[in-house]
């Protein structure tokens, strides 16, 4: 299992239940990795995507205790979120928010596909910092690149080494 995940450079992640860029190298990272694959997520997460809709062309799971709905598997817990994960392949679930799934989530994941972007956004949120986190290491960056909106950005991985049974 693997998370994905954009940062800013306090390692924030939203504000008012949004992200905080919108850059268009990002979001086409985000869907060639998840593209056909499981997402998991968070209920508010699922709520801030457009009209609450499910991403397309994904299987979509949610830790939603109270949650109905039928364009979605609905997990009430994590129990029922370990069992319903083993009917797919690791390598192919991505966790993807929000702030309090990704830090639930976050020793069962192998790696963490990260976008960071050299601003503050002002985030009221925030992702572990990898940098700073006891058993995980950064296994690969990119230099940094100017965004279509002018922002600075670079794509890295950082992969867990001590890895918990989920």
């Amino acid at each position: 299992m693997k998370a994905i995940v954009c940062v800013d450079k306090k390692w924030g992640i939203g504000k008012n239940n949004d992200l905080l860029f919108h850059l268009p190298e990002d979001m086409r990272r985000f869907v060639s990795h998840t593209m056909g694959k499981v997402v998991v997520m968070g209920s508010n997460t699922l709520l801030s995507f457009p009209n609450g809709k499910p991403l397309k062309n994904r299987t979509n799971i949610v830790l939603w205790p109270d949650g109905i709905r039928d364009d979605v598997i609905i997990v009430r817990s994590l129990q029922e979120l370990s069992d319903e994960l083993k009917k797919y392949a690791s390598d192919d679930v991505f966790i993807i928010g929000g702030a309090m799934f990704y830090r639930t989530m976050l020793d069962f994941c192998t790696e963490v596909i990260v976008t960071k972007v050299n601003a503050d956004g002002e985030a009221t949120v925030f992702f572990e910092n990898l940098d700073e986190r006891q058993g995980w290491r950064l296994k690969e960056e990119t230099e940094y690149m100017i965004a279509e909106n002018g922002k600075e950005y670079k794509f890295c991985v950082y992969v867990n080494d001590e890895v918990k049974s989920f």
